[in-house]
């Protein structure tokens, strides 16, 4: 409870992702017109879904494990560069892995998908950037890496998870928003890439 009195934007960020996800799951037209749909978005010029659907949920589950990603990690990075700098990055990686999911299935236009991962993913890059040998664990891997290694792995995971055909989760977005998280981070604070890169360093024996 102190640490999102402390970070009140990912407070109210995990707040309207709750209530969004909550008026949708119990009310499905609202569910249907701002879910990410391609059709809509590329036909009708319906824009708006490409925010909308980062805050809407197909289940509690759903819900909850985005929300667990972004109370974990969005408090440190929103403390490290400040609440306008992080509404920036959460957004960006938001944008960016809905607009790479756009790109990536711009010939299916039935194709849907709804969720904050592409901006959790974007906000664990950041965090990443200014702490990479911060031990984390990751589902299903059963101990824990630098969190660096897990960043590459990810990054890595999702663009070959992203080409298969019969998917149920969206890859693409969490790439999208991975990438454009990090270009953010460094866009907001320049001094990140530069603390990450002498981290680096100084663990393989360059310092």
């Amino acid at each position: 409870m102190e640490q999102l009195l402390l970070t009140p934007v990912t407070s109210l960020l995990i707040a309207g992702n709750v209530i969004a996800s909550l008026i949708a799951l119990s009310n499905p037209p609202f569910m249907e017109r701002n879910l990410f749909h391609v059709g809509p978005i590329l036909e009708r010029r319906e824009w708006h879904r490409m925010v909308t659907s980062g805050f809407l949920h197909g289940g509690f589950l759903h819900l909850f494990v985005n929300m667990y990603v972004l109370f974990m990690f969005g408090g440190f990075v929103e403390r490290v560069v400040g609440p306008v700098s992080y509404l920036i990055i959460y957004f960006a990686a938001l944008l960016g892995g809905n607009l790479w999911a756009l790109l990536e299935n711009r010939a299916k236009p039935s194709y849907r998908a709804l969720g904050a991962s592409g901006a959790t993913s974007g906000i664990v890059m950041s965090f990443i950037l200014f702490r990479p040998f911060e031990p984390l664990m990751i589902f299903p891997i059963p101990f824990f890496m630098p969190a660096v290694v897990l960043g590459i792995l990810f990054v890595v995971g999702s663009a070959i998870l992203a080409q298969r055909d019969n998917k149920t989760i969206g890859h693409e977005a969490h790439l999208g928003g991975a990438l454009a998280g990090i270009l953010a981070t460094i866009a907001v604070q320049p001094v990140a890439l530069s603390n990450f890169s002498r981290q680096i360093a100084e663990a393989l024996g360059g310092a």
